[in-house]
């Protein structure tokens, strides 16, 4: 995170490369899907120690983590060479409540791996205890667990092969 004239800003992509002639970018974003982004904010890519602004003329998203960009300014080969393997960064006063907004009913159905890669079980509904969400787990011992999503032992979410895989503590699945 840098600061820059009172601005917090927070890096939110990685531009991976250049597509085609016309300053067409592939983004890579992180932390954030990319049609969660306001395209009416602009986007910041330092340039000699400083943010400078760009507005998003275009965005297309290309599966769960990269989109096709259009940048204001960025309109050739040339201007996209530049900007490739930079960091892309927004406004993080913009992002403050993404976390309030996660739907656990999105978990539902999941396959929940421990942190040995083992398929633990099937998520088939969640609890949403205020600061301590829970999902009940039906496992492969046809035991249905609560397991907490407290994010220290959340290891990897897939969103392609919907796995969320978490270190569970020892003793919590036991029947």
């Amino acid at each position: 995170m840098s600061e820059a004239n009172n601005i917090n800003l927070l890096q939110i992509a990685q531009v991976l490369k250049s597509n085609g002639t016309d300053g067409e970018l592939v983004m890579s974003f992180r932390d954030i899907a990319p049609d969660e982004i306001d395209i009416k904010e602009p986007v910041f890519i330092y340039f000699d120690g400083l943010p400078v602004p760009f507005f998003i003329e275009s965005l297309v998203k290309r599966g769960t983590n990269k989109a096709l960009v259009h940048l204001t300014g960025i309109h050739n080969l040339k201007d996209a060479e530049e900007v490739v393997s930079q960091a892309v960064y927004a406004n993080e006063d913009l992002f403050e409540d993404e976390d309030d907004g996660f739907d656990y009913d999105e978990l539902i159905g999941w396959t929940m791996k421990n942190e040995d890669g083992e398929v633990v079980g099937t998520i088939s509904d969640f609890e949403d205890i205020p600061g301590n969400p829970c999902v009940y787990v039906d496992t492969k011992n046809n035991v249905q667990a609560m397991v907490p999503l407290h994010e220290d032992l959340i290891l990897d979410v897939n969103y392609d092969d919907e796995e969320i895989t978490l270190h569970i503590p020892d003793g919590l699945l036991d029947a």
